[in-house]
């Protein structure tokens, strides 16, 4: 019985959790419009195919308004499968699934591509949503091999994966990078080898350390010695500045800890989610309609671009996060993921049926500083965007 009793009460916690995740209140008009959106959303992207070279994947809008492509070594490149897969599993139109397989096979040879740390978004994206979807275990080779070429950039002594290999920089770790550890956290799982998680583990737990100020703004680069694993340099690349925070390393920042809490269970990652998640529904510069500006200190907001890619993600993570913790403060991040859903099916950010080059969402901004990809759409936007809403759909009762 005292056996019973304490197995009953260690589960306890589990079991509430899943409680409410069960129970997320839906709001009707918005599960219609997510529908309703989906349905666009698939539509759309049947006319994408139609003009996308076969040999290139879709990535934002040029300057002049013409479809902006890249090949398949561009850190983008997974989230055109990848959204397609989504939209397959949700309309089970066979069109997609080809055309999503058609892309994927481009990205495939990025399984051995130890020149980059964006394995997680080029392959983990389209092979983890195609293995999911499928179950065809031919995918798992692909993934383990994509989760051993991300692991060579792995330096032990700085205690993460290294982002870039170019510059000025010694051993550069960006904020973005904690979105591709979930490759690696599959990857153990799968194979049974403690490593690769054990990587992901010490990656996150030292950007934890390094990345985030007092008030859970974040860094995007930390610039490490990789002799001795000492911090040489704070800064930015694609935010306002060294100070600022820039909200898509925010977003970034949230779902890679929501994810690693559902990984792992390390409640220090369900903290700094937590944390990270106020800072970004209590700044004072967020608007009422919660998709924020492209940097939470843009001197010129209210003007200042929105980055429409920045909310996709971050009601995505926020959704998840609420199942995750109490349920005041579940509803109150659920409550904010709607809103920002709500806002980014509006005709304000929405984008026309044969419009905006056959993406999604408009209003995004890649790297305003660089003057690049600023008030257009962006590929991963609509892929994080449809990840929501379909999240939307299967937990909201």
């Amino acid at each position: 019985m005292k056996k019973n009793l304490f197995f009953t009460l260690l589960l306890l916690p589990a079991i509430l959790m899943q409680s409410y995740a069960q129970t997320g209140k839906a709001n009707k008009a918005l599960l219609r419009k997510a529908d309703e959106t989906l349905q666009f959303a698939a539509r759309q992207y049947k006319l994408m195919m139609t003009h996308v070279p076969d040999t290139l994947l879709p990535r934002s809008t040029n300057k002049d308004g013409s479809l902006m492509t890249s090949n398949a070594n561009w850190w983008t490149s997974g989230f055109y499968p990848g959204t397609t897969w989504y939209l397959y599993e949700y309309t089970k139109d066979p069109v997609l699934k080809a055309e999503a397989l058609k892309r994927m096979e481009l990205c495939k040879k990025n399984q051995f591509n130890t020149r980059t740390h964006d394995l997680g978004f080029m392959m983990y994206c389209p092979y983890g949503n195609a293995l999911r979807i499928t179950g065809d275990t031919a995918y798992k080779r692909i993934l383990l091999n994509s989760a051993r070429s991300l692991s060579t950039r792995f330096n032990p002594t700085v205690g993460c994966i290294k982002s870039w290999d170019h510059g000025t920089w010694k051993f550069p770790v960006i904020i973005d990078n904690m979105m591709n550890l979930e490759l690696l956290t599959w990857a153990s799982r799968e194979s049974g080898d403690p490593r690769f998680e054990k990587i992901a583990r010490t990656h996150a737990t030292t950007t934890m350390k390094h990345h985030f100020r007092p008030d859970y703004s974040s860094y995007h680069v930390i610039d490490y010695d990789p002799a001795t694993g000492n911090v040489l340099q704070k800064k930015t690349h694609q935010g306002l500045a060294d100070s600022s925070a820039w909200s898509r390393g925010q977003a970034w920042g949230l779902y890679g800890y929501t994810m690693m809490y559902r990984e792992t269970k390390d409640k220090s990652y369900l903290d700094e989610a937590r944390h990270i998640a106020d800072y970004i529904l209590n700044n004072k510069h967020m608007p009422a309609d919660l998709i924020p500006y492209w940097d939470y200190d843009a001197p010129d907001i209210p003007n200042a671009p929105r980055d429409v890619s920045a909310g996709a993600v971050a009601a995505s993570a926020l959704l998840e996060l609420s199942r995750y913790t109490g349920k005041a403060e579940g509803k109150r991040y659920w409550n904010a993921a709607e809103t920002m859903l709500t806002s980014l099916c509006s005709p304000a950010y929405l984008a026309k049926e044969g419009a905006n080059n056959d993406f999604i969402l408009m209003h995004s901004v890649g790297s305003l500083p660089h003057n690049s990809e600023v008030d257009v759409p962006l590929t991963y936007a609509d892929y994080y965007f449809v990840e929501a809403l379909l999240r939307y759909k299967q937990w909201a009762k």
